[in-house]
């Protein structure tokens, strides 16, 4: 098991802030923003909704939502305060807040959407984050999930590059083997729709990429 100690996980994604879009960049052939960009494409995203985008990282989901829905109201949200400050200068007329989705700051039922990128793995009480995002999503709302999916050949190759990358760009390998760690422990796609089914969801969708080594999930409440 992972030590997802949760000011340990702050701190590890605080040092790793300044080369964390490009060490993703490298490590996925630039293919995450195509799956971003198709996964935010199955919400059929409406005009004037509300959008909550949790564990944000640098902003990557809501440069993609206000490039192609420019009028929809998205919240950005992570408890890295470097990668908040990222996220801001990537996207300098977006919302964003330093905020743990252990405990939203937000009024039940508060929007439409909610999105998680590569990030709820990294989230010691897993259930408790999925809770709450139930909580601030409106009757019909949809919560989209992205991650790595099936533990599968495909999936192992990441745990060949990543050392490769972090060696040739002079990064702290440990920050790097953590985050292989947690995508190797993380439950399966159809474990993690029963998971959201447990804590209130309704499945709607689940679509798979690069031969099922990322995986989205959407679940309405």
């Amino acid at each position: 098991m992972c030590d997802k100690n949760p000011q340990k996980v702050k701190a590890l994604f605080n040092e790793i802030a300044q080369y964390y879009d490009k060490t993703n960049n490298y490590i996925s052939f630039f293919t995450h923003y195509i799956i971003k960009y198709l996964a935010l494409k199955e919400l059929n995203i409406k005009p004037r909704s509300m959008i909550l985008d949790v564990c944000c990282g640098t902003g990557d989901f809501t440069q993609i939502i206000n490039k192609f829905y420019p009028r929809v109201n998205i919240i950005g949200i992570d408890f890295s305060q470097n990668m908040i400050k990222l996220a801001k200068i990537k996207n300098p007329n977006g919302v964003f807040a330093v905020a743990d989705c252990l405990n939203l700051p937000f009024k039940e039922r508060e929007f439409n959407y909610v999105t998680a990128s590569f990030g709820l793995r990294n989230i010691e009480n897993r259930k408790q984050a999925i809770s709450e995002i139930y909580r601030v999503l409106d009757f019909g709302g949809e919560f989209l999930h992205v991650d790595f999916g099936e533990h599968n050949k495909i999936s192992k190759i990441f745990d060949f590059i990543v050392p490769i990358i972090a060696k040739i760009s002079k990064i702290n390998i440990q920050h790097y083997k953590y985050l292989i760690d947690t995508k190797n422990d993380f439950p399966q796609p159809d474990k993690l729709i029963e998971e959201f089914s447990e804590l209130g969801f309704k499945f709607v969708k689940r679509k798979d990429y690069l031969f099922g080594a990322i995986s989205i999930q959407i679940m309405e409440k």
